[in-house]
């Protein structure tokens, strides 16, 4: 992935706490990207004002976002789209977690970041089209 010079921008701003938990969880969705071949090659860009990874194998996955989290349940924010199932899947994966109705889980300084179950969760957002699209055809 080719770093975004208007997202090392945006998380330039952050006070460094909240940085650097941003900066851990890009590198763990660019390392989930690149130890799996159904993944592939990932884009940096700004959507919403947001930092955003999607893949540019086109109908792979969803894009995820992440941020600041202002809503108060955390301090920093992963989103997905709200459309997918995403974060219900999510939801009952990983019941300790602190989720944003469908498009989002939270994070608070202070409790280690979860990395496992983040791995996971960004796994099956990269691959969530292609992933929907083999068990359509299993069923059929």
């Amino acid at each position: 992935m080719k770093d975004n010079p208007e997202v090392l921008a945006i998380f330039e701003r952050y006070p460094a706490d909240i940085r650097e938990r941003l900066l851990t969880i890009r590198s763990l969705i660019t390392e989930t990207a690149t130890q799996r071949d159904d993944i592939g090659e990932l884009e940096e860009t700004m959507k919403w004002g947001q930092a955003s990874y999607l893949t540019k194998r086109p109908k792979t996955g969803t894009t995820i976002r992440i941020d600041r989290d202002n809503s108060g349940a955390g301090d920093v924010a992963l989103f997905v789209n709200c459309q997918s199932s995403l974060v219900s899947d999510w939801r009952t994966m990983f019941p300790d977690l602190v989720f944003g109705g469908d498009r989002s889980v939270h994070f608070t300084q202070g409790q280690p970041l979860p990395e496992d179950a983040l791995r996971q969760m960004i796994g099956m957002a990269l691959t969530y089209h292609g992933a929907k699209r083999s068990a359509a055809r299993s069923q059929v």
